[in-house]
């Protein structure tokens, strides 16, 4: 590996034990300069104790942890090149928005021009140029988050963490600041590694994600990757929303498996790549709702594969997301994405529906 191609941040093999308990089980992994990496998993995936061990808050059981090629396991954390971003951003209520950000670069004994030229760019790069003397009160949501990132980016990281940083604000302000995150990555060109259970801020702004369960990576990449060719069943269930139903092969023919679910459906999906089905093997089958088609229940066989007869329990209006939450034979609840334009055409709550789907959109996995 050259000087140019070496990663800003690598994990090999790394273990952190709390005594009987494997929090994070043997994980590796690269990030290359100027990527915005997230790390998505449900509470308790051992994600955030990667992060203190990135960080230098804790230290590894075993592997490595190296940061622009070097390794940092016996480096302290004022030590790394490493800033982090709170949930609650820390920033201090008694300095002023100045007094914050200047704050570590006086603490590394910058003189007071340079500490006056740096506070200066950053604050008109996070586009904030005459917040300078206000107090932390004074700001909105955004802004603190804006100035939290400033403080870190100031003293020029090779790595900046952010652990659940938009979790403390609104859902509205929530949806902007992923966008704006993603134009301050984009800005500073300084690695960013996101952690968070939330797919929807991983998923909007990353360039690569990792997803955790259990203190391993189930799977690391792209967002479009990571939901359109999911490589494990926890996966296909985790990002995006899924229907799901279980059963077992009853016959594998031309790269293709015929599933009976164990409500007596009959189901064809195809193979994926490195998948090893067979007759009489357990799966789970998922589907997203947008692949499947609902219509009045004049069209349609039932009993066809793929195909589901059921009556529309409700309409959960959305605009152009919208969704029928429809009641299949055997009692349960599957979900399809439909446009409500507000004509008579729409489906509505108490309607016999046919819900079919293709069985290249059918994800199946065996248990």
């Amino acid at each position: 590996m050259t000087v140019t191609d070496t990663p800003d941040l690598e994990c090999t093999a790394v273990c952190k034990d709390f005594g009987q308990v494997r929090a994070v089980d043997n994980v590796s992994f690269q990030i290359p300069k100027g990527s915005f990496f997230s790390i998505l998993g449900p509470s308790g995936c051992g994600k955030t104790t990667l992060m203190r061990m990135i960080a230098g808050f804790e230290d590894p059981s075993s592997g490595d942890i190296e940061i622009k090629g070097k390794s940092v396991l016996n480096t302290p954390p004022n030590k790394r090149n490493v800033k982090m971003v709170f949930q609650h951003l820390a920033l201090f209520p008694m300095m002023n928005v100045y007094e914050n950000i200047a704050y570590g670069l006086r603490c590394v004994g910058t003189d007071k021009a340079t500490i006056d030229q740096k506070v200066k760019d950053v604050l008109e790069r996070i586009a904030l140029p005459d917040v300078g003397n206000r107090e932390v009160h004074q700001l909105s949501g955004g802004q603190k988050q804006r100035i939290a990132i400033a403080r870190c980016m100031v003293l020029d990281p090779d790595v900046l963490l952010l652990d659940e940083p938009l979790g403390a604000l609104d859902l509205k302000l929530r949806e902007a600041m992923k966008i704006e995150l993603k134009l301050l990555q984009h800005q500073f060109n300084t690695t960013f590694i996101y952690i968070t259970h939330d797919q929807s801020e991983a998923l909007v702004m990353s360039d690569h994600v990792a997803i955790m369960n259990e203190g391993r990576f189930e799977q690391i990449g792209r967002p479009e990757e990571l939901y359109h060719a999911p490589k494990t069943a926890f996966v296909a269930g985790f990002v995006g929303d899924s229907n799901r139903w279980s059963g077992k092969v009853s016959a594998v023919e031309g790269g293709k498996a015929k599933v009976t679910t164990d409500a007596g459906l009959q189901m064809l999906c195809q193979k994926r790549d490195g998948s090893d089905l067979s007759a009489g093997q357990s799966v789970n089958i998922y589907v997203r709702p947008e692949f499947i088609a609902a219509k009045r229940a004049d069209t349609g066989a039932a009993g066809d594969l793929n195909a589901i007869r059921g009556k529309v329990d409700s309409v959960l209006f959305n605009g152009a997301n919208s969704r029928v939450l429809v009641r299949g034979p055997s009692g349960e609840l599957i979900e399809a994405d439909v446009v409500v334009t507000g004509s008579d055409s729409d489906l509505r709550a108490g309607d016999d529906v046919a819900l079919s789907w293709s069985d290249q959109q059918t994800m199946c996995f065996a248990t």
